[in-house]
Order: C-alpha cells, then structure tokens, then sequence
C-alpha cells in the first residue's frame, strides 16, 4: 500500500467534497441552484465548459488514441472552434432573449411543448447513458489504484458527488469546476515531466523514435473511394466536419452546456467565455495525446506490454512507475476531472426534469414565486434520483468497450436529431410541429440504422443526423395541413 499517495487523494476527495458543499447557503431559488444565480464571472464559466467538455474519458481515452495511432484527433478539434462560431452567431442571441433556465424552452417558443418535450427527453437519455460510461470510466482509475471492484470504485465517487451537487449547486458545480480543472491540467503536466525524465535521451529520443512511425502525425487529407473516405475515423475532413457538428450539438442544444452558457452574467460574456474555452481544450487534447506518445516511446524501449485492456495505460502508469507522492496527485487530477463532469450532469439533469417537465406540467407559472421553495426542494430530490440512475447505468457500462469511443458514439447517435431541429427553429419561415417531430424521427432513425448496419465512423453520426432532421422536416413542412401559426 502507497500510504502516502491514499493520503493525497483522502484529502483532495474531502476537500473538494467540503468545498463544493459550502456553497449550499447561496442557494435561494431555483436561479441560485440551476444558473449560480448568474453572477459566475466569464473565466470560472469557460474553465468549467472545459471540465465539461474533457472528462475522465478525455484523460485515459486520448493517451491511449496516440499510444495505438497519432495526433489525428487534434483534427477533430479544430472543429470545436468552427462550432463555437456557429453558436456564438445562432444561439446565444437566442437563449439571451428574456430568462431561460433550459436549452428546451427554446423549442416550446419556436414549436410547441410537444417538442420541447422530445428534445427534453431525448437530452435525459442521452446525457444518462453518456454520463454513465464516464462514470464507469471512473472506476477503471479507483480500480487500479485501490484494488477496489469497479462496482465499490462507482458507488464511492457517485455518492461524494451527489453530496456536494446537492448541497451546493450550479454555483458549486462552477467553482469546484475551476479548482478541479487546474488540479487536473496540473497534474497532465507533471506526469508529462515525470514520463519523459524516465525516457533516455529525452525528447530528442522520443522524436527519433516516434516520428519515422508516423506518431506526430496531425492531418490525414486523403479522400479515396466513399466507403474508405465515411468510415475513416480520424481524416481531416470527418474530424473537422464531424467536430463542428458534435459540439454545436452538445454545446448549443444539450443542456449540460448550455446551461453553463446562460448562467454568464451577460451574452457577451458568455460568448467570451465559449471561445476561451477552446484555448484551453486544445492544448489540454494536444498534452494527453503527447502523452499517450511518450507512453508508447517507454514501453517500447523496455519491451514490455502495455496493460490491457487499452484504457488501463495511463492511470496504471501513473500508479506503478510514478514517484510516491505524484502518483497520489496525478490520481487526484483525473478523480478531479470525473467529479467536475458528474456533478454538471446531476445538475442539468436535474434542472430539465424540473423546468421542462414538472414546472410545465403543474402549470405553475403564474405563482412561480410562491413555490420556489418547494420546487427547490424538488430539484434536490431530483439530484438524488439522477445519481441513483447513473449509478445504475455505470455498472451497465463496463461491458460497452472502450470508454472514449462507447461515450463519443452513444451521445453521436442522438446530437443530430437534437441539433437539426434546433436549426429549424431558427429559421426565419415557422415550420410545424409535426414536421419537426417527423424530421427528428427520421434522422436519429438513420443514425441507428448507420451504426448497426454499415462502417461509417461515428465522427460523421451527428453531420448525417442533422442533414436528414432538416431536410425531412422542411419536406414535410410542404404537405402539412397543419398551420405554422405564431410563437406557442
């Protein structure tokens, strides 16, 4: 036993856990809970999109991409920053007209509540089941690390979470997002150091080892035939392509992002702190692949085999080979990542069962203020009750491959249908409510025939689902009796 690594992360897991809780006397309102009472300024909220956006699957995923490949997912990055252009232009605007809790009620005034109701909906499916292969992911790192099951490993991590997300809220979710992400880049950085201090000859040996196999390799330009051109995972144009459509989806429409967007004090920062973000998540994606290069130049010079299976390389490196002390904090930093990822999702579950479930089912709007009370409450309830279901879905989830693809393809399958219908709603021509819900029908229906019938890489799951939400939708629009009328 490491005692002093345990002591580390004893400590990193109750501080983080009473930081996060003391937040629970600024929680007031379903405002202070769901949107941090909108006071967070732009640089907290753009490092807590970041720890969003780059979980655990982010920190034991991508070394592993570089390790068995190269730097071809930097490719699929380059189309977050085109996805923030597009949001920055279509969607803040949008969400910033009056108050919104939720990415949802957009839709109730574009369309109607039916469709507020499916985007809400598929939004809890999604994020549920995205969320709990990250949870799993969490238990491969507490398994390594303490000899712990993996059931034991989720159930630990779930319920510190749960405590402070419950207690604390989004205000707790943002500020616990920032300590943990600096904990967690901190970390990448030292076990960086640590790695390529144990390589002989340095980095000069890591290029001259690395490089005649193609591992610094960015941009794959090829096109070739359209079966090889679709089911290239990593090619320039699926990454760029593909990226811009994942992130205007899980950015623009998918709660769990939106929700940091709109609790910015104005749209500007918002903005501001939506490309900033990109900053930092491009160099944090380029530091885990490097890493994942310097793992492959290590273990090759020693001739001996990787851990198995694939997503056991980093954190088992960083616990066998890492000095006593580091070891406990580089653990720390990827625990870090997970619960900053967790508690942003038990917090925006929670806030679309309330705002877009229940609130409009009570039509409780007329005396919103009087039941404040009683519905913050409720949102706590439903904090617990989301955190039982992932716990749930996380054990499920051991069995669904590796962690970084299983998450990206599940949450894919879904992000066209969402993102294509938000699309129309922008439109200035009213298309009716049947027609969208047909439209997104169609499209996720597609995307789950492309996944089980064909080898189209899921970096083009969400351009294809969009493409055929909008042009369905509108086709329909043509022939329906239905009227567009006015806003609902």
């Amino acid at each position: 036993m490491r005692y002093l690594d345990l002591a580390v992360i004893a400590i990193y897991l109750a501080g983080i856990t009473w930081f996060g809780a003391r937040f629970r006397r600024s929680q007031k309102s379903l405002k202070d809970f769901f949107l941090g009472g909108r006071t967070a300024p732009w640089w907290a909220i753009a490092l807590s999109i970041v720890s969003a956006e780059t979980s655990t699957l982010t920190i034991i995923g991508t070394p592993t991409l570089a390790f068995a490949g190269n730097l071809a997912f930097l490719q699929v990055v380059l189309g977050y920053l085109l996805a923030r252009v597009v949001i920055s232009t279509l969607f803040l605007p949008q969400y910033f007209r009056g108050e919104m809790y939720t990415a949802y009620e957009l839709m109730q005034v574009r369309f109607g509540t039916r469709i507020r109701r499916l985007t809400g909906a598929t939004f809890l499916v999604v994020r549920a089941f995205a969320e709990g292969v990250r949870v799993f992911a969490i238990s491969i790192v507490i398994s390594v690390v303490l000899g712990t099951g993996e059931v034991a490993s989720i159930v630990l991590i779930v319920c510190l979470t749960l405590f402070y997300t419950f207690e604390g809220g989004m205000t707790a979710v943002i500020w616990t997002d920032v300590v943990q992400m600096i904990l967690y880049v901190a970390g990448a950085l030292v076990s960086f150091f640590v790695i390529l201090h144990q390589i002989p000859g340095g980095w000069t040996h890591v290029v001259a080892t690395a490089a005649p196999l193609g591992k610094f390799r960015v941009f794959d330009f090829r096109l070739g035939p359209a079966p090889a051109f679709f089911s290239r995972t990593y090619g320039f144009w699926a990454g760029v392509i593909g990226g811009c459509f994942l992130t205007t989806a899980s950015h623009g429409t998918e709660q769990l992002m939106v929700q940091r967007l709109l609790a910015a004090r104005t749209e500007r920062e918002s903005r501001r702190a939506l490309f900033a973000s990109w900053a930092v998540i491009f160099v944090q994606f380029a530091l885990f692949l490097l890493i994942g290069v310097l793992l492959f130049v290590f273990y090759s010079d020693r001739g001996i085999a990787a851990p198995q299976p694939p997503d056991r390389l980093y954190p088992a490196f960083v616990w066998h080979y890492l000095p006593p002390g580091v070891a406990g904090l580089v653990v720390a930093a990827i625990l870090a990542a997970a619960m900053s990822n967790l508690s942003a999702a038990l917090n925006s579950l929670a806030s679309t069962t309330i705002m877009d479930f229940y609130r409009p089912m009570r039509r409780l709007q007329a005396n919103r203020t009087a039941r404040e009370p009683a519905d913050l409450k409720l949102a706590r309830a439903a904090t617990i009750a989301w955190g039982l279901v992932l716990l749930a879905i996380g054990t499920l989830a051991r069995h669904w491959g590796p962690v970084l693809v299983a998450g990206l393809t599940i949450a894919s399958i879904a992000y066209g249908g969402l993102l294509g219908v938000f699309l129309l709603g922008l439109l200035p021509r009213r298309i009716p409510e049947n027609s969208a819900i047909l439209g997104m029908a169609a499209g996720t229906g597609t995307v789950v025939y492309i996944r089980l019938a064909t080898d189209i890489a899921w970096t083009w799951y969400v351009s294809i689902g969009t493409v055929v939400t909008f042009l369905v939708a509108l086709l329909a629009s043509g022939f329906a009796k239905e009227p567009p009328g006015e806003n609902r």
